[in-house]
């Protein structure tokens, strides 16, 4: 197989990195496509459907190690240079897999020590997934060999248009506890500390006689009989992160040596509801391409909301830049407890809400359904069912769709304000012992995304030592772990001009999960201008009454002794443990403004906070239906306004100037019509 280099050019970016797949001069279509599961005759049927459903890209390659070394430095390509050039023929792009997810069966059998190992002591075994120790010497050896053969083989390939690195980084396993894992977390310590009087200091050691006077007493945060050292389990949160991130590392700088000008990702799972374990701040700046796998947690109400912050996630993780989905479902997946079936019209909806959001395309797990092995009842492309299917029909009318966009390719949304979010901040508060079991930052997070939402504000994410100078509106559910650093930006945000909305157990320690001096809430208390007394959880169901400028909402979970120290109160607790006391401030300080919310307020009380925040942003309030997602994306070909309608009404927004709609090409005047649970795109 001898191929010239004969990649298009593509976008480049930082660095003068390749930031979109090479020779895909469309938005992308396709799915995971495991052809080694089939005959090879079905091969040419594949192709031949792929083209009539309108597919540009698919996913190869991603799980088969074991087909490709068969034994240590014994290789068989001939069926992978075949499938490449199979679909270079047909004109259809690949997103060439690293098959480092799953090592094989003789790497077990010469490196058992390379299966993880749990915190209480368990060693996996071979048999599914992503059974990896990340500090394995011997799993590093063998991968980077793996991922060079390839790279060898296949840079220069016309039908290679994206490299894809390992597969979910983080799921089903990101730590291991073992004692090669322990000696790494300690090289990383020692990178970090330099010394372990630096060490103690920064874990509080000599709380419960914890101190460490040598380098080999330092272990993992293993099995305790009770609540283990914050601050140990904090940095192994870290390095774990850190740990797999070497990994990707590895893999992708050999990719650049050997095939330049191919971007290099990996499939992230942003969605606060898939992975917990990653810090996607540090991972997007090392990808060349963002790419996101997204799965709607089936039984959850309005559950395109989810969606729509995942997405929002990805897209900022990415810079702003687009992005890529490479994952999502036609229809039903098989690993949630339920697992239903999406609606008509549902997945091009999902498909499209994603691209509304910054994705530069729309792809699938995964093209043919297996028929063996613990997917075979996740939904496909191409179904057990067939063509004759409503899902293929969808599948086709999608790709269609999708075609008509190609224009949309490289434009960036607009953003109406942000929200701040840090994963570390979310490992450090998940830790034991804190004062309420309520106090759950994803679920805050989830709250106060979802008013905004309501309220048709799009949000970018931010980490909370960003820029925020962008956004007139900045809203706060949960940084419990917060930084000087963050602490002078929110301050030098506000004094600026900016808004300013915090909620509840925010500002409260450093990054060594330490609190921060006097009153709480102590990286918070000046750009707030108040004081926390005292924390004063709420039992289990209780509630309590504000009261205030707009109704008299209700909180829950968690109340607080708030202390004025120059804030302003706009709502009182009427009841409850501070009754008397303030539950919502507005602070003035500078050109701006910040708000404090100490409850969890129901959604009508944080709506009605939301909309004063609002007014000082300069924000207006938009009339528009629930639940018709309206987002705007531009570039240098146009403005582009997705409205996406989830509901099972007909729905009629206002569309001043006028446009052309461009799924169905029609003409557009001072309104658009949304037919029930479908899509429209206009360009303006």
């Amino acid at each position: 197989m001898d191929h010239p280099l004969t990649h298009d050019k593509a976008p480049t970016g930082d660095a003068g990195r390749t930031l979109w797949p090479v020779g895909l001069d469309a938005l992308a279509y396709g799915g995971d496509y495991n052809p080694e599961q089939w005959p090879e005759e079905v091969w040419h049927e594949d192709v031949r459907l792929m083209r009539e459903a309108g597919v540009t890209m698919v996913s190869v390659g991603i799980f088969s190690w074991a087909l490709l070394e068969t034994e240590r430095g014994v290789y068989d390509f001939a069926w992978l240079d075949r499938l490449l050039d199979l679909l270079h023929e047909h004109g259809i792009r690949a997103d060439l897999g690293t098959p480092t997810v799953v090592p094989p069966a003789w790497f077990y059998r010469e490196h058992p020590d390379a299966l993880p190992v749990t915190r209480e002591g368990v060693r996996y075994e071979f048999g599914s997934r992503g059974a990896i120790c990340h500090s394995s010497p011997a799993y590093h050896e063998a991968s980077a060999a793996i991922t060079e053969q390839l790279g060898l083989r296949y840079g220069s390939h016309p039908a290679v248009a994206l490299w894809h690195v390992h597969n979910e980084y983080g799921v089903p396993v990101s730590a291991c506890y073992c004692e090669t894992s322990a000696a790494h977390f300690r090289r990383w310590l020692g990178d970090r500390y330099t010394t372990l009087k630096e060490l103690n200091e920064a874990w509080g050691t000599t709380f419960w006689g914890q101190s460490y006077s040598r380098w080999d007493d330092v272990r993992p945060p293993r099995t305790t009989p009770t609540a283990g050292n914050p601050g140990q389990q904090l940095d192994w949160a870290r390095f774990t992160s850190d740990a797999l991130l070497a990994n990707f590392v590895r893999e992708r700088d050999i990719l650049h040596r050997l095939s330049p000008g191919i971007p290099v990702t990996t499939n992230f799972m942003t969605a606060l509801s898939q992975c917990e374990s990653i810090d996607y701040w540090a991972w997007g700046r090392e990808v060349d391409l963002v790419s996101n796998d997204h799965y709607l947690v089936a039984e959850g109400e309005r559950n395109h909301i989810n969606l729509a912050m995942s997405a929002d996630i990805t897209r900022s993780v990415a810079g702003g830049r687009p992005w890529l989905l490479l994952e999502h479902s036609t229809g039903a997946v098989n690993w949630q407890p339920r697992n239903l079936v999406k609606q008509p019209g549902e997945m091009a909806r999902n498909s499209l809400a994603h691209v509304a959001r910054g994705s530069d395309g729309a792809m699938f797990f995964q093209w043919r359904a297996s028929r063996y092995g613990a997917e075979k009842f996740h939904s496909a492309m191409l179904p057990h069912a067939g063509t004759d299917s409503r899902i293929w029909r969808e599948v086709v009318e999608l790709g269609g769709s999708l075609g008509s966009l190609g224009d949309v390719r490289g434009s960036r949304v607009v953003a109406d304000a942000a929200l701040l979010w840090d994963w570390q901040s979310w490992w450090a508060q998940k830790l034991e012992w804190r004062p309420s079991v309520e106090l759950d930052a994803r679920d805050q997070a989830d709250r106060w995304y979802a008013a905004a939402y309501d309220r048709h504000l799009t949000l970018d994410f931010a980490h909370p030592e960003d820029d925020l100078s962008g956004h007139p509106l900045v809203l706060v559910p949960a940084l419990y772990l917060t930084t000087e650093a963050a602490s002078r930006n929110l301050r030098r945000y506000v004094e600026g001009g900016g808004t300013l909305a915090v909620s509840y157990f925010s500002g409260i320690v450093d990054q060594y999960d330490a609190v921060h001096p006097g009153p709480h809430p102590g990286a918070l208390r000046e750009v707030l201008g108040l004081t926390v007394e005292e924390f004063a959880p709420l039992r289990q169901h209780q509630t309590v009454r504000l009261s205030g400028p707009a109704g008299e909402p209700t909180g829950d979970a968690w109340a607080e002794f708030v202390v004025p120290r120059g804030a302003e109160t706009r709502w009182t607790y009427a009841d409850g443990p501070a009754a008397g006391r303030p539950a919502v401030t507005r602070n003035s300080l500078g050109d701006g403004t910040a708000w404090y919310v100490s409850t969890r307020l129901d959604a009508s009380g944080l709506d009605a906070v939301l909309a004063l925040a609002c007014a000082d942003a300069g924000l207006p309030a938009r009339d528009l239906p629930r639940d018709v997602e309206v987002v705007e994306r531009v570039g240098a070909t146009g403005r582009y306004l997705f409205a996406v309608n989830h509901t099972g009404a007909d729905a009629r927004i206002p569309l001043p100037g006028g446009g052309t709609e461009l799924l169905t090409g029609s003409p557009v005047g001072g309104h658009l019509d949304i037919p029930a649970g479908t899509t429209r795109v206009v360009r303006r």
